[in-house]
């Protein structure tokens, strides 16, 4: 039996800006990057109000190997694993993927499991309990699973993409935020 192609796929190396050496990076897309406020918010505006989330897929799935080992998940654990595109004038800006573990899922961060096309960010940012972890940023090529995932259904090509990660704290308690940038991003300031 042979491996999909999916199985081929790598992992992007992640890390935290400080530790990178990124001179590609434009000051535009490091604005991006760096960026500790609500992105939601960010594309709000920049888009004029013309914002919108759409789900691409919403599961109990095994999170990738670097996701389950920053979130501290054993081996084999599953989590509620969101991927959304989000939309500003229509084009798609940000392929964001969101993983809970099973643990988090408790208590008043259940809502978490019902946000349909509702922005995650929204809900983070408002909740007095929320604190971020570290933000790493990543290039993610051709090779990765992420780049599959981001750039399925994308219309406007790019060999790399930028991305950037945090673990987010809701009443202590963690999940995993990717955001990878879409092309269309250099059309927002």
């Amino acid at each position: 039996m042979s491996k999909s192609p999916i199985h081929k796929l790598t992992e992007a190396n992640w890390a935290s800006y400080s530790r990178l050496h990124h001179p590609d990076l434009s000051s535009l897309k490091l604005s991006w990057l760096l960026d500790v406020s609500s992105l939601t918010q960010r594309l709000i505006l920049a888009s004029g109000g013309q914002f919108q989330v759409e789900v691409i897929s919403e599961q109990w799935i095994k999170p990738l190997l670097s996701e389950r080992e920053l979130l501290g998940m054993r081996r084999g654990t599953i989590a509620r694993v969101r991927q959304v595109r989000l939309l500003c004038k229509g084009s798609p800006c940000v392929f964001a993927r969101t993983v809970i573990p099973y643990s988090t899922m408790h208590g008043p961060v259940r809502r978490l499991a019902m946000l349909g096309n509702k922005s995650l960010g929204a809900v983070l940012f408002s909740d007095r309990s929320m604190r971020r972890g570290e933000i790493e940023i990543a290039d993610i090529s051709k090779h990765d699973y992420l780049y599959a995932q981001a750039m399925h259904g994308v219309r406007q090509k790019s060999d790399h993409l930028c991305g950037r990660r945090s673990v987010f704290y809701l009443s202590g308690k963690p999940l995993l935020v990717n955001e990878i940038f879409l092309p269309a991003i250099n059309n927002l300031k």
